[in-house]
């Protein structure tokens, strides 16, 4: 059986909020023996979970879920109320780059500083100070003082001194982003060859694409419980899924005008005379975005089918109508369309309705997309009865990117290894 790195059961954390504040020295002296009133906020409740040495272990979730209490909790920043932490070995956290320099010391003094904070004696964290300066590439600043280091070149020198860490279990949170491209690749690659060599590392982070590559398993933290533990992927689906999640009963998506009429056209009228209300309104129109479920939606992941339903009710007779239902992206460029030729079906009479479903596979680029209803009569196709081209919208996310472009068609991708004679 594989060894536990680390095991974290029944772990409860509530911060208790004072509900009035003393402000001055002055208010206290007036009221010494005034009691003061808390409010709990929970924060944690029961997290239990076991990670295998020699795993790379993601923790996922929105902000506010307790991700980073659950870090410092592990870390013994923070004393849990209840609930038991145990650690196999050495556990380094690095929980924010850059605390603990002085921005008054050189890059020297500020590296043997932090590698004794991350436990290395004080010889070997000189001796690594070449390695360290090395990887950050600010071997023409070592004389400088740190404030006057870029906050670029502070990073860089913060996550250099972080992979000098020996611990054997390193916690890690939302350091991937660090420097400009060059440098970041860097850092990616070293967190492929600390996953190679084995070592076991948990990492917070908010970037999906991260945890499907590096981790061996991951868990989505929702409001202080465990939502979902498992595979990579599935846990960034769960985490982008409640991410743009939209409300238990959320409202018709891009309502035009309300499909129910107070005051219904009477279909016999003479023809002079106007209905009572609305009299300049031709089409009364409702657009809604529902998933493959037929459940109201405002999100979805890439590839999956969406679909957009609209309902109009005629309130003139409407010759040779044709509905266009239409995707923009966020410069407002038009990215498909269905057009609905209602004339097939014959004109629209007054107090008939009609509804088109339309729906498209979402192979799009992630982004924010918008809806739009567009009803035109007559043949030229010229007398415009409904012009609302924003009459919805749709978010589209996904957790990792294979492809770039504006939309993510099928791909594949065959890399071989070619043997060529005779080549100098």
């Amino acid at each position: 059986m594989t060894e536990s790195a680390l095991v974290v059961q029944d772990l409860e954390k509530t911060f208790r909020i004072p509900k009035q504040h003393v402000h001055t020295l002055k208010e206290r002296m007036l009221h010494p023996l005034r009691s003061t009133d808390y409010r709990e906020y929970p924060v944690l409740k029961g997290v239990s979970f076991e990670v295998q040495r020699g795993e790379f272990f993601g923790i996922v979730g929105r902000n506010g879920s307790g991700k980073s209490t659950l870090l410092k909790c592990m870390a013994g920043i923070y004393r849990p109320e209840r609930g038991r932490i145990s650690v196999a070995g050495r556990l380094a956290p690095f929980i924010e780059l850059g605390v603990g320099f002085n921005p008054d010391l050189t890059a020297m003094d500020n590296v043997v500083i932090n590698g004794v904070m991350m436990g290395l004696s004080p010889k070997e964290a000189r001796r690594r100070f070449d390695e360290v300066i090395e990887f950050a590439e600010l071997e023409d600043f070592l004389d400088m003082k740190l404030k006057n280091y870029s906050s670029g070149m502070q990073v860089r020198l913060a996550f250099s001194v972080m992979v000098q860490a020996s611990a054997d279990v390193l916690l890690i949170d939302e350091v991937l982003a660090v420097g400009d491209a060059a440098f970041a690749q860097k850092c990616l690659d070293v967190f492929y060859r600390l996953r190679d060599e084995g070592r076991t590392i948990i990492l917070v982070t908010h970037d999906m694409s991260a945890v499907e590559r590096f981790c061996h398993r991951a868990m989505f933290l929702h409001d202080g419980e465990i939502e979902l533990i498992g595979d990579p992927a599935a846990v960034g689906r769960a985490y982008l899924a409640a991410n743009f999640a939209t409300p238990e009963q959320p409202e018709p998506v891009g309502e035009l005008l309300p499909v129910e009429v107070e005051d219904e056209p009477d279909v016999e009228a003479e023809p002079e005379v106007e209905p009572p209300s609305r009299t300049t309104e031709r089409v009364l129109a409702e657009l809604s975005v529902e998933d493959a479920a037929g459940m109201p939606v405002r999100s979805l992941p890439s590839g999956e089918p969406v679909q957009v339903r609209v309902e109009l009710q005629a309130l003139q007779h409407i010759e040779h109508p044709v509905l266009v239902v239409q995707l923009r992206d966020a410069e407002h460029a038009v990215v498909t369309g269905a057009l609905v030729l209602l004339y097939e079906h014959g004109p629209l009479t007054p107090g008939q309705r009609v509804r088109a479903n339309v729906e498209w596979d979402v192979v799009l680029a992630d982004g924010h997309y918008d809806l739009g209803v567009l009803l035109t009569q007559g043949t030229a196709e010229a007398d415009v009865v409904i012009d609302a081209r924003n009459a919805g919208e749709l978010i589209v996310h996904s957790a990792t990117r294979e492809t770039v472009g504006a939309v993510t068609v099928p791909t594949r991708v065959a890399v071989s290894n070619i043997q060529t004679e005779g080549v100098r």
